[in-house]
């Protein structure tokens, strides 16, 4: 199959640097941004595996010349590959409390770039959730072997258990993201708790999805939060390091 990698990136282009695509004689896997370019680079690609190419560079005007109006430009990087890289490891998400938002929150990030992983005391609410989950009776001990660059969202049932973890939370000084569902009262509660025991609130987001309209639908509280905490992890991205087809 072929990799083709956007290498470089100059004005508006429909995805960034490092964005990859796979292509093989009869299918492709991925995207660059769709439309005429990645026409073009599938057909370019599949020109490759015809001709036994190893490598191959493009260099794309995203103008009316190709039919697309975003007026950039772009590198893209072609290499032939012998098998599919194996999944990047994405960063784990714990939830905790699988009620209504919780499972909510598991279902909006389970198609986006993280490790979602619901967590619960209470067995027959974990039974009602799909995808990754854990039955513990010491939730706050999942966030102290949680691995480095694990975000946290704090829902469960119980204030006083919303408090023990976001203050074990805040201990977590690797974690870019820690939210906190409730009120502004329940903030300002919060912070008293937490200043009494030397911690520093400042990276708690409460109330959690910045926004937020209103509606207390647990689809839309989860949509909103699931967009500021991929917004939050996005900040953190790096550039790729430099290719052949940057020259």
């Amino acid at each position: 199959m072929i990799r083709v990698v956007i290498t470089h990136t100059r004005g508006s282009t429909p995805r960034e640097t490092g964005a990859a695509m796979f292509v093989t004689a009869d299918g492709t896997q991925g995207t660059i941004g769709g439309g005429q370019l990645e026409y073009m680079a599938i057909d370019r690609a599949r020109q490759m595996l015809v001709r036994a190419e190893d490598a191959a560079c493009m260099d794309v005007p995203l103008g009316p010349e190709i039919g697309q109006c975003c007026g950039g430009r772009v590198k893209l990087t072609l290499t032939r590959i012998s098998s599919m890289p194996a999944p990047p490891d994405h960063p784990q998400v714990l939830i905790f409390g699988a009620g209504h938002v919780g499972r909510a929150l598991a279902h909006a990030l389970a198609p986006l770039p993280v490790r979602p992983i619901l967590i619960d005391q209470r067995a027959p609410e974990l039974a009602q959730a799909s995808g990754e989950t854990r039955l513990t009776p010491l939730p706050e001990a999942e966030i102290r072997r949680a691995p480095t660059g694990s975000s946290y969202l704090i829902l469960t049932h119980d204030h006083a258990l919303d408090f023990l973890l976001a203050a074990e939370a805040l201990r977590r000084l690797d974690a870019p993201y820690i939210g906190m569902i409730g009120s502004r009262t329940k903030l300002v509660q919060f912070r008293r708790f937490a200043h009494a025991q030397g911690l520093d609130t400042d990276r708690l987001t409460c109330p959690i999805g910045a926004g937020w309209s209103g509606d207390k639908r647990p689809e839309i509280i989860a949509a909103f939060t699931a967009a500021e905490l991929i917004g939050r992890l996005t900040q953190t991205v790096s550039s790729s390091s430099e290719h052949p087809c940057d020259n």
